[in-house]
C-alpha cells in the first residue's frame, strides 16, 4: 500500500457559530523569538542565539455569504471597551472516513477583522465574507 501526503482540501472548523463549511482557512503558524547574547569575557567573538518568547500570527476564515447570516459581524461586536467574547476554536485536517488527522487547536480567539465581499458588475464568483482572529495560543495534534 502506497504511502501519500495528506490533501489539504478536506476540514472542518469549530468554531462556536453555525457548523458551516469554510473555504480558505490561513494563519496556523507559530514562531519563537530568537534572543541574541554576547558575554563580555567569551572566548568566542559572536553571539550566542538563544529562544524566546514564542509568537502566533492571526488567523483568517473566510466562508461564503449566505442570505441572513450575520454571526461574523455579531461576534465582532461583543467587542467592548476592553472585552470580548473569546472562543476556543478547533480546526481539523480530515481523512476520507472524516475523521481527523491533524487537529489544530486554538485558545481564547477573537476576532479583530471582518471583510466583507467585494462587488463586481460583471462577477461570477461566490460572496466571500473573512473573520480574522487574534489568539492567545495554538497547539498542533497529530493523531
Amino acid at each position: 500500500m502506497a504511502n501519500y501526503p495528506l490533501p489539504k482540501f478536506h476540514f472542518s472548523v469549530d468554531w462556536g457559530g453555525t457548523r458551516i463549511g469554510f473555504t480558505d482557512v490561513t494563519g496556523l503558524d507559530i514562531t519563537n523569538d530568537i534572543i541574541e547574547y554576547r558575554d563580555g569575557a567569551s572566548p568566542e567573538y559572536h553571539k550566542i542565539k538563544m529562544p524566546g518568547q514564542r509568537k502566533f500570527s492571526n488567523i483568517s476564515l473566510k466562508r461564503g455569504i449566505f442570505k441572513s447570516d450575520n454571526e461574523f459581524y455579531t461576534w465582532f461586536n461583543t467587542i467592548n471597551m476592553n472585552t470580548v467574547e473569546r472562543r476556543d476554536i478547533t480546526i481539523s485536517l480530515l481523512d476520507e472516513t472524516l475523521a481527523p488527522v491533524v487537529v489544530w487547536k486554538v485558545k481564547n480567539a477573537w476576532p479583530t477583522k471582518v471583510t466583507s465581499t467585494d462587488l463586481k458588475a460583471d462577477g461570477n464568483e461566490v460572496a466571500i465574507e473573512t473573520l480574522e482572529l487574534a489568539h492567545e495560543g495554538l497547539t498542533i495534534q497529530n493523531e
